[in-house]
């Protein structure tokens, strides 16, 4: 039976997954890359196109040897990648830099600059992100590049979001004119829409900066979702890989989105990734506008619904911040966390650390902890700090069913919940719903799903979900702490607000700290 390769670049590292048409996944293996960082400023995260694509190489040829399949037998290649992660490049869609990595803050002051001109016009555009443009994002990030690259604009021919770029690299496209680009990447973060005709008018973006002149006319191509066909595998890439030239690559897309293909979402279920960061991730035939979440977009996920992407810009940073502070791991300090019941540290942490996506979407925040004795430990915080993302994750739920988003199922997906069950029960305790977790990690299986569908082994995204996904296991909330987190809930949200947002609405927070203490107390 037909076997196809599903990808997934993440921040670190690319997976690849062989998926079996009748079977599933039946192997993986992934290769690292550098994260290049300074530490004289945090907001830097750059990536090399070129040790990417060697990774790729590695975890291809590594999974091949592992299964015993030959490379002959795969029939479609589909891959998915970090974003909003933007390289440019010039001629022959060369690179002109290393990719601007989705955790890049650099372009702060870019992004405030667009939001700000977008309200004074009334541009349609900005309220279909939530109504704040990110730092995070396409825009943003290229205006950036505009601005600090004096010596290379005269070179610049145009951006790509990650997907596309190894998408177009893989089937030698040399040219933006045949280029596909990912409607996923382009509509969450590049305030890309049909309904305008595509990204905003050129006056709007020329009044951010005059650098931005005709950019958009250069950031042409196809603009497609994902069961279309970006290229096909080139014969010089089909001898790296060890794979036959000529299969079919479908558009790419964010990988959040196509984990929760993998995951086997469906309309009204909410998926949490949960990995460095969180993406939260739901699709549906209708939806509203949401406000403050980071973007509405026909196609992105499902191609027949319109997704809708939320998330934290830190968990996994977090929990490894916490460790390395403390001359740790992860693992060694959440030996015994299952031991510890809602609340008992006294401890309540934003999980601000790297900034607010959502709902807030302020980069200017930052980690803080209220609470502390001299008796608390590392692995306090680390507790801490799972409740604390747990609430933040409800604080977007709840801002998604106000406006229409269905809520039925919860589901964990991402390679952090593979590892930690404290982290699964806390969410489920948290949010009072029951939690799923995929029976093992379900990264590059949306790949899979993309790539059986390009090779027209399944007629539709459901019947390949059908075949391929894993099962899901439940985690039931626990009625008692349920209702301890309710009332931790509601200090979370009274801090969550009054300290992240700008000109906030006087709040009592007096009762916050000794409210803290009686919980901790109580048995």
């Amino acid at each position: 039976m037909p076997i196809v390769a599903g990808v997934d670049f993440g921040t670190l590292s690319a997976r690849v997954t062989l998926v079996h048409s009748q079977k599933g996944p039946i192997g993986t293996a992934s290769s690292e890359y550098p994260l290049h960082r300074r530490r004289e400023d945090p907001d830097f995260a750059t990536q090399s196109h070129y040790d990417q694509m060697k990774a790729l190489v590695r975890a291809t040829r590594a999974v091949l040897e592992k299964t015993g399949v030959a490379g002959e037998g795969i029939v479609a290649i589909a891959l998915d990648t970090t974003g909003s992660s933007v390289i440019p490049v010039g001629e022959n869609l060369e690179p002109l830099d290393d990719y601007y990595l989705w955790c890049d803050h650099r372009a702060k002051s870019e992004a405030e600059e667009i939001t700000a001109r977008a309200h004074a016009v009334g541009l349609e555009a900005i309220d279909w992100c939530g109504g704040v443009y990110s730092h995070e994002w396409g825009w943003a990030k290229l205006l950036h590049w505009l601005r600090h690259n004096p010596d290379k604009r005269s070179r610049f021919v145009t951006a790509l979001e990650h997907c596309d770029m190894v998408a177009a690299t893989l089937s030698g496209v040399t040219s933006t004119a045949h280029l596909k680009r990912s409607v996923c990447a382009m509509g969450h973060k590049w305030l890309w829409n049909p309904r305008w005709g595509g990204f905003p008018p050129e006056e709007f973006l020329v009044s951010v900066d005059p650098l931005l002149k005709g950019v958009s006319e250069k950031l042409g191509g196809e603009f497609l979702t994902s069961n279309h066909i970006a290229g096909h595998l080139s014969a010089k890439w089909a001898a790296e890989l060890g794979l036959h030239a000529g299969i079919p690559i479908p558009v790419g897309a964010f990988d959040a989105h196509w984990d929760a293909i993998g995951s086997n979402c469906r309309e009204g279920d909410v998926v949490n990734v949960v990995g460095t960061s969180t993406c939260i991730i739901a699709m549906a035939k209708e939806t509203e506008l949401v406000p403050g979440v980071c973007g509405v977009v026909p196609g992105s996920v499902h191609p027949e619904y319109t997704g809708i992407e939320a998330g934290l810009s830190a968990t996994g940073d977090i929990f490894e911040a916490i460790a390395r502070r403390a001359g740790s791991t992860v693992a060694a300090l959440s030996e015994g966390l299952e031991s510890y019941r809602a609340g008992q540290t006294g401890l309540l942490r934003l999980s601000w650390d790297n900034g607010d996506r959502t709902v807030l979407v302020n980069p200017e925040l930052g980690g803080v902890t209220l609470g502390w004795n001299l008796l608390h430990t590392a692995q306090d915080e680390l507790f801490a700090a799972i409740e604390g993302t747990a609430f933040h994750t409800r604080i977007i739920l709840e801002r998604m069913a106000e406006h229409g988003v269905r809520v039925d199922r919860v589901i964990n997906a991402g390679g952090i919940p593979q590892k930690n069950e404290v982290l699964n029960q806390v969410y489920a305790n948290v949010l009072n719903k029951p939690v799923l977790v995929p029976a093992g990690v379900p990264t590059s299986i949306g790949s899979g799903i993309f790539a059986l569908l390009a090779a027209g082994i399944y007629p539709t995204l459901e019947a390949a979900q059908e075949a391929v996904c894993l099962p899901l296991r439940t985690v039931e909330p626990e009625p008692q702490a349920a209702v301890q987190y309710e009332r931790l809930y509601e200090l979370y949200r009274s801090v969550y607000f009054a300290l992240g947002t700008r000109n906030a609405d006087p709040a009592t927070l007096g009762d916050v700290l000794p409210e803290l203490r009686r919980i901790a107390a109580m048995r």
